[in-house]
C-alpha cells in the first residue's frame, strides 16, 4: 500500500540513524516530505558513538532517491530557538505541517539510581523529555495554523510501562513523556491533531547494538530475563516502529489518541 501519506509534511527528530532514518525513509515511501534533525555530536554523559554529520546525509540521500523532498539540520533537541528557526524554514519552503515524529533519545545503563550523576540525570531529562517537550512546542502552532489537523507519535518504550532497574533516568524520562502525550491529546483534539505514544521492545538500532550496552549485558546476565520478548524474537526492526507510525499518521488512524501504543513483541505482557 503506497500514497497514504501524500501531500504531507512530517518532521522528525533523531533522524540521522536507527529508528529516525526508518521513520523519514517510510513515510517517503507513502509520500510525505520530510524535515529531518539530529544533534550529529557526542554529548558529554552518553557512552557509545552518536550519529554523525555523514549520517544524516544518508538519510537525505535515501530519501531524495525515493523522489520526496527532505530538508535537513544539525539541531540539539535542547536548543528550542533553533529548532523554531528550523521548524519555520521547512513549514516556508514545504507549505505546511502534519506529522511530529519526537524520536530523539539515548539511553545509558547506571549501576542504580543514587549513583547517577547530576550531570547524567539532566542530560537524560534534557534530551528524552525537555527535548520532546520543546520539539513539539516548537512545531504545534504550524500545525495549528495549517488547518489540517495531524499527528504527532512520541516515542517511548517499554521501559515508560514500568520499573526497569539499572536506568532510572531513562525510565522516568520514558515514564514522562507518557504524560505529555496524554495532556497533549485533550488539547489538540478540538483541532483534529491526534497525539499517542510508542512503546518498542528493543529495537535493532545503535541505541541497542553497542559496545556499552553489550558490556552492560555480558556483566549483568539477570538482564536476560528482563530484556525477554513474549514472542520468540531478540529485538524488533526499526521499521516495526515505522509502519505502525505510518498507521497512526494516515487515514487509518484518523481517529486513535491518547494511546501508548506497544510494538514490543509482547515485553508488556510477561
Amino acid at each position: 500500500m503506497t500514497g497514504r501519506l501524500a501531500g504531507k509534511v512530517a518532521l522528525i527528530s533523531g533522524a540521522a540513524r536507527g529508528q529516525g532514518r526508518s521513520h523519514a525513509i517510510r513515510m517517503a515511501q507513502e509520500g510525505a516530505d520530510i524535515l529531518a534533525f539530529d544533534v550529529c555530536r557526542q554529548l558529554d554523559t552518553v557512552q557509545y558513538p552518536l550519529a554523525s554529520s555523514e549520517d544524516l546525509k544518508e538519510t537525505q540521500r535515501l530519501v531524495e532517491t525515493l523522489g520526496r523532498r527532505i530538508l535537513t539540520a544539525e539541531i540539539d533537541v535542547r536548543d528550542a530557538d533553533t529548532m523554531a528557526q528550523f521548524v519555520d524554514t521547512g513549514v516556508a519552503e514545504f507549505g505546511r505541517l502534519d506529522i511530529i515524529c519526537a524520536n530523539a533519545a539515548f539511553t545509558c545503563f547506571v549501576p542504580n539510581t543514587w549513583s547517577i550523576t547530576e550531570q547524567e540525570w539532566d542530560e537524560m531529562i534534557g534530551v528524552n523529555l525537555t527535548g520532546v517537550w520543546k520539539t513539539v512546542k516548537a512545531a504545534i502552532p504550524a500545525m495549528i495554523e495549517a488547518g489540517h489537523g495531524g499527528c504527532i507519535a512520541i516515542t517511548s518504550s517499554s521501559a515508560g510501562t514500568k520499573g526497569m532497574v539499572n536506568l532510572a533516568h531513562y525510565v522516568s524520562a520514558k515514564h514522562g513523556v507518557v504524560g505529555l502525550m496524554r495532556t497533549l491529546a485533550n488539547e489538540l483534539a478540538p483541532h483534529m491533531i491526534r497525539v499517542n505514544t510508542l512503546h518498542p521492545t528493543g529495537v535493532n538500532t545503535k541505541l541497542i547494538n553497542n559496545d556499552h550496552v553489550r558490556g552492560f549485558l555480558e556483566t549483568h546476565p539477570e538482564w536476560d530475563a528482563n530484556m525477554a520478548n513474549a514472542l520468540p524474537v531478540d529485538m524488533v526492526e526499526p521499521e516495526d516502529i515505522s509502519n505502525a507510525i505510518v498507521w497512526l499518521a494516515s487515514e487509518e488512524g484518523r481517529y486513535v489518541t491518547g494511546v501508548s501504543l506497544p510494538v514490543d513483541a509482547g515485553f508488556a505482557g510477561r
